[in-house]
């Protein structure tokens, strides 16, 4: 784990097992009393902005739940350069490999604003999924569903240009009750994610909102005015 984690109150603690035991897919399928269970395991961590919560070449000995903030997970090519994986929101989790077998990370975990983390132990995983076995299954639904994204962001980086890329991000995202995207991260770290530069990201959304694809209310906040045009561009 990286050095910059700080541990959070005893007080504060207590309020964190639950929110995030009942938020996360993997758990919040069990009982009241199973998951009062798991809760006891639980031990929460505040990391800061920018803070480093795991490094690629750490050993894996933790299951980490997103309770607050975002959570980027990245690599970095030889020549240093930065490409996010995925992020990570409330709810989410990582170090899922952990719990399955001897392993060290292969990516970067970093928090992109203050974040609360909750820390389940590697051999406290092994006994949860001893004693609750739906709580496997769980974990390899999320696996498939992580495989699924990661061979369509593969096909995409291959066969799709940039401008296609950039719009199936934002309808991916997009609330389809307002039809509004709240980007979940800065441009920079959008480029690094699509495989671009924040320039083009910039420049890309100026001219679909010249031609009345969309319209930004804010940096962060998108307006999609014709999804069906903007899927036939």
């Amino acid at each position: 784990m990286g050095s910059k984690g700080k541990a959070c109150k005893v007080d504060t603690c207590k309020k964190h097992p639950a929110n995030c035991v009942t938020m996360v897919p993997i758990f919040n399928h069990l009982d009241r009393q199973q998951m009062e269970d798991v809760m006891h395991h639980v031990h929460a961590v505040t990391f800061n902005q920018g803070d480093t919560i795991y490094r690629a070449g750490d050993q894996a000995t933790s299951l980490y739940i997103t309770q607050t903030g975002k959570i980027k997970i990245y690599r970095l090519s030889d020549e240093g350069k930065e490409q996010i994986v995925r992020i990570l929101l409330p709810g989410d989790f990582t170090g899922e490999l952990a719990v399955f077998k001897d392993s060290v990370h292969e990516a970067y975990a970093e928090a992109m604003v203050q974040t609360k983390v909750c820390m389940i132990s590697r051999t406290t995983m092994q006994k949860l999924i001893m004693n609750y076995p739906s709580v496997s299954l769980k974990i390899l639904e999320e696996f498939a569903n992580r495989l699924e994204q990661s061979e369509t962001q593969t096909t995409r980086f291959a066969t799709e240009p940039v401008d296609s890329r950039l719009i199936l991000f934002l309808v991916e995202n997009m609330d389809v009750h307002n039809q509004r995207v709240e980007l979940p991260m800065s441009y920079k770290d959008l480029a690094s994610y699509l495989g671009t530069t924040p320039e083009t990201v910039s420049r890309v959304l100026k001219e679909l909102q010249v031609k009345g694809y969309i319209r930004k209310e804010s940096h962060q906040r998108i307006d999609i005015l014709n999804v069906d045009a903007l899927l036939m561009l």
